[in-house]
């Protein structure tokens, strides 16, 4: 792989006109407005990966949006790397905090990306770090540096559930056999310090509608005398955490693996500037749970949040009633070895405890996925190890991420294998948020270091 360097100068500006054009397509799985744009982008990763050099690609039908499946088979023989992503993204909304609308990409220079990162939605999560693997594919095969066989399994409803996988893993067992599994779909501590992420956060995620009156009432009539489901539902929001901010959710915890103080001390030992994050956020200072710093907090720590809120009028000036209804969306992050089913049900079983008899509660579920976590001693993390060494010049930190990829713990599952999440994000990169971008270095980085994993792992598995 000595030239893989200047093979990524020389295509450089290909390799990211091809991810602009891939990030100029609305592919929002969560809308149905957007289903055709979808479709096309499942098409556009196919033709990708025929192009990088699949022998074999195809879209695979599901109950919902199709997965585009694709491999080279080097020899049967030789170990196989199954590469997962996805290609829908999360919705652009709010549309008015974008400096420049979300599928129209544009490179701007930044200063933590000084070389340009590219705005649009979807260019971190995940279009860009999925195409890292298309492109590094392309590098192997065009100079016969692919050392193994390689599948891909790119989805379209990762953003809304992932709700038609667990069904194509179930029909497809010996179709995605592999002997590692591996991810782009988080990210690193720094640019000058890779990371690897080791353990992943489980997830509830639920929906819940108060209802009142049966119509809209008049506040000044009725106001005092019956009761508001607006304020009955932030009431009830509210008693879920107590002042410490600990979830009051009864057996909520009962199952929490607590870390011992060396894992905890182990952890404090990675870079973090307690300034810099409250100054790239904004804010005065931190907010969580009593008795655990930053860093604990949104990695090995359940959290409950209010996604969205909403109930009553909320136009121009003033409309003074009183709502029939009041809605919100609540996602739990779960930590190993929480139940997101079973944490689901104790949060449904004690919201609708907790209501008073004026009003009526129903909680929904919509998703949900387990917590995960990789062993830091098997093959693939070792050479995902390796890879970060040879081109960052650094071993990478192990990390505990605060996200959730519910599917990690369904391949262990239904596939038998371990999975190894390579991110080369940041968290600056406003995944989700208005302004979401992917610095031009980090792209470029991950398609220099993948191909050494192939390398690497298959090294291992075959001496």
């Amino acid at each position: 792989m000595e030239n893989i360097k200047s093979y990524i100068t020389t295509h450089q500006q290909r390799f990211i006109d091809e991810l602009i054009e891939l990030l100029k397509i609305p592919s929002v799985s969560a809308d149905p407005a957007f289903s055709e744009d979808v479709l096309n982008t499942a098409e556009a990763v196919r033709s990708a990966l025929e192009k990088a050099g699949c022998d074999h690609t195809e879209i695979c039908e599901t109950p919902g949006y199709p997965i585009v499946y694709g491999e080279k088979v080097v020899d049967p023989e030789l170990p196989t790397v199954l590469v997962y992503g996805h290609y829908d993204v999360q919705p652009p909304d709010p549309v008015d905090l974008w400096h420049s609308p979300p599928f129209e990409p544009v490179i701007k220079e930044t200063e933590l990306h000084p070389e340009g990162a590219i705005f649009a939605r979807g260019a971190s999560d995940d279009k860009g770090q999925m195409y890292m693997h298309v492109k590094a594919l392309e590098y192997m095969v065009a100079n016969d540096e692919l050392p193994c066989n390689v599948k891909f399994m790119i989805e379209g409803e990762e953003e809304v559930g992932s709700e038609s996988l667990g069904w194509f893993l179930e029909r497809n067992r010996e179709k995605l056999a592999n002997d590692v599994i591996l991810i782009s779909d988080t990210g690193m501590i720094a640019k000058d310090t890779p990371s690897i992420t080791t353990g992943l956060r489980g997830l509830s995620y639920v929906e819940v509608e108060v209802t009142g009156p049966n119509r809209d009432l008049h506040s000044g009539l009725y106001g005092g005398a019956v009761a508001n489901p607006i304020n009955i539902l932030s009431k009830m929001i509210a008693s879920l955490q107590d002042e410490n901010n600990h979830i009051t959710i009864p057996g909520f915890y009962d199952k929490v693996q607590e870390l011992s103080r060396e894992e905890r001390d182990e952890m404090a030992k990675a870079p973090f500037s307690l300034d810099a994050y409250k100054k790239a956020l904004d804010i005065a200072d931190v907010y969580g749970e009593a008795g655990y710093v930053t860093n604990e907090r949104n990695s090995i720590r359940p959290t409950l949040d209010v996604n969205g809120i909403w109930g009553g009028y909320t136009g121009e000036g003033a409309k003074t009633v009183i709502a029939s209804k009041a809605y919100a969306k609540i996602s739990m992050r779960l930590v190993p070895h929480q139940d997101w089913e079973e944490i689901t049900d104790l949060f449904q079983k004690h919201f609708e405890s907790i209501a008073p008899a004026g009003v009526k509660v129903v909680v929904k579920p919509h998703h949900g996925g387990y917590p995960y976590v990789t062993p830091i001693d098997n093959d693939g993390y070792q050479a995902a190890s390796k890879a970060y060494e040879a081109t960052f010049g650094k071993t990478p930190i192990p990390q505990r991420s605060g996200g959730s990829i519910p599917i990690v713990s369904l391949f262990e599952k239904e596939l038998k294998s371990k999975t190894i999440l390579m991110g080369f994000g940041l968290d600056s990169d406003a995944i989700h948020s208005p302004n979401e971008h992917y610095g031009i270095w980090n792209y470029l980085k991950g398609i220099e270091t993948i191909p050494y994993f192939y390398k690497y792992f298959t090294e291992i598995k075959t001496s």
